[in-house]
């Protein structure tokens, strides 16, 4: 066997965090949704549970995930400095 097809098969048998991006990016796409809902859909369509996908998030992933959080109103704004004037 070489090292494609273990590496193929490998694939099969387990998510890599490239594999799972790739679906939820297929999901968001043809469902319409938001990124959360993309990961929660496609975690619930593989039985997986939910504290295993920090483990599966690539980088692009995660920024994705992070500015629906924001427009969603999910996460503090960080925009702001957290700097106060002495009074």
């Amino acid at each position: 066997m070489s090292k494609e097809e273990f590496n193929k098969v490998l694939e099969e048998k387990f998510i890599t965090p490239i594999h799972f991006s790739y679906e939820v990016e297929k999901i968001v796409l043809r469902e319409k949704v938001n990124y959360i809902d993309g990961i929660l859909l496609y975690c619930e369509r593989e039985n997986i549970e939910v504290e295993a996908i920090p483990k599966l998030m690539t980088k692009p992933l995660k920024e994705k995930l992070k500015i629906d959080a924001n427009r969603l109103n999910y996460m503090k704004n960080r925009s702001y400095s957290r700097a106060k004037l002495p009074l």
